[in-house]
Parts: C-alpha cells; sequence; structure tokens
C-alpha cells in the first residue's frame, strides 16, 4: 500500500511515519513538507510544497490511505487567522486533492469537543473540518478524536501541566477516560485504521483510541 501524509514533521506525524516505514504492509510513505527531512529510507518519498499553492501538488496526492494529523497552536501560530490556515484550510487542501485523485481511505486527527457549533475557536474550527472533510464523501473516512496528546519532550507548558495534573488524577482513580494519549498510541491507532476492511464513516473517541491500538487488523 502508498501512505500520504500531511503533518509529518508534528509529534504525531514523525511516530506515523517511523511506524509506516517499519510496517511491511506499506511499500511506499509519501509526505508533504515545507522543507526537507532529515529521514533516510528508500521507502519514503518527500514533497517540498509551499502549502499556499496547492494548485502546485494538488496531483501528487496519490496513494492509497491518507493520513491528516497537521496542527498548531495559537502561540505558534501568532494569531487566529494564521492558526486557521495550518488547522483547516491546508488540511482541507490536502483532503480535497486526495478525493480528487480517487484516494479511497481517509484518516483524520481532529480533537475532542470538535464542534462546528461551538463557541470555543479551536472546538468550532476543529467541528468545520470534520464536516469539510465529510462531505467529501470519501468511500471510507476514519476521525480521530484524542482528548491531550503526550508528546514527547513536549515545550507547550499548558500542555506538559495539564498532562501532569491529568495523571496525577488518574492514580486517584478519576479522569481514566481522558489520561494523557501518548502520540505513538494514537498513530498506531491511525495505522490500524487503514488496515480494516471497512467503507463509510468512524469516529474514534478518547479512551477508544488505546483500544483501536491495540487491534490486530
Amino acid at each position: 500500500m502508498k501512505a500520504l501524509v500531511l503533518g509529518a514533521t508534528g509529534a504525531t506525524g514523525k511516530e506515523l511515519v517511523s511506524q509506516l516505514l517499519e510496517d511491511p504492509q506499506y511499500d511506499e510513505v509519501s509526505i508533504f513538507v515545507r522543507s526537507a527531512s532529515d529521514i533516510k529510507n528508500e521507502k519514503l518519498k518527500t514533497h517540498i510544497v509551499d502549502f499556499d499553492k496547492p494548485e502546485e501538488w494538488q496531483n501528487l496526492v496519490n496513494g492509497d490511505v491518507a493520513f491528516s494529523c497537521m496542527g498548531t497552536t495559537l502561540k505558534n501560530a501568532g494569531s487566529k487567522e494564521a492558526q486557521k490556515k495550518v488547522d483547516f484550510t491546508y488540511q482541507y487542501d490536502f483532503a480535497k486533492a486526495a478525493k480528487k485523485n480517487e484516494v479511497e481511505d481517509y484518516v483524520l486527527v481532529s480533537s475532542y469537543g470538535a464542534n462546528a457549533d461551538s463557541k470555543i475557536f479551536y472546538s468550532k474550527m476543529k467541528g468545520e473540518l470534520e464536516n469539510s472533510v465529510k462531505a467529501l464523501h470519501f468511500p471510507k473516512i476514519t476521525i480521530f478524536q484524542p482528548s491531550l496528546l503526550d508528546r514527547k519532550d513536549s515545550k507547550r507548558f499548558g500542555e506538559v501541566l495539564g498532562g501532569k495534573i491529568i495523571k496525577f488524577a488518574n492514580k486517584l482513580g478519576v479522569l481514566e477516560s481522558q489520561k494523557p494519549l501518548p502520540t505513538d498510541i494514537l498513530a498506531k491507532a491511525m495505522i490500524n485504521s487503514s488496515k480494516i476492511k471497512s467503507s463509510g464513516y468512524s469516529k474514534i473517541k478518547l479512551g477508544a483510541i488505546f483500544s483501536f491500538a491495540e487491534k490486530n487488523a
């Protein structure tokens, strides 16, 4: 199979690409990035693109499964407009290209609480992306809604603090359904979803992602 990955340089994306390259069921992994990757592997194909010019790279989005896990923070983006460009526009452009090129399986990382009607900017944006991608009518689409991600060497203060608080609560037997999700577990669940022979729309939430990662697809 041939995998297409958007967001390959992020915490989840790095784990995903690493696992895909080790997976014998995938013989090619194409990543779409702004700059060259330092990963060396004969299965890896790197496309250096300008995400603001989808017309220049949309024809390259050809494969069996498209994985979309791109994202940024409001702090890193600098404004809500800039964050939406990364978290919505770039991902939607990638999805449209995949649909146009008849990619049959689309796997999207969204967020817990995603809701297009939410008054919270981030939740609303993620909900709008879910709805827009779903409306493209891929033969198969799987949307993951993780809660707090446990990223290796994360420098996001709020994320690190929140993770520590929830982990402490987990030890007390509470908030177990919202325990931090390691990015390698999320990546494994995403790959497993691509190996399940099915069609239609699926949404995997919170704790269910852990058990999904354990499936022998």
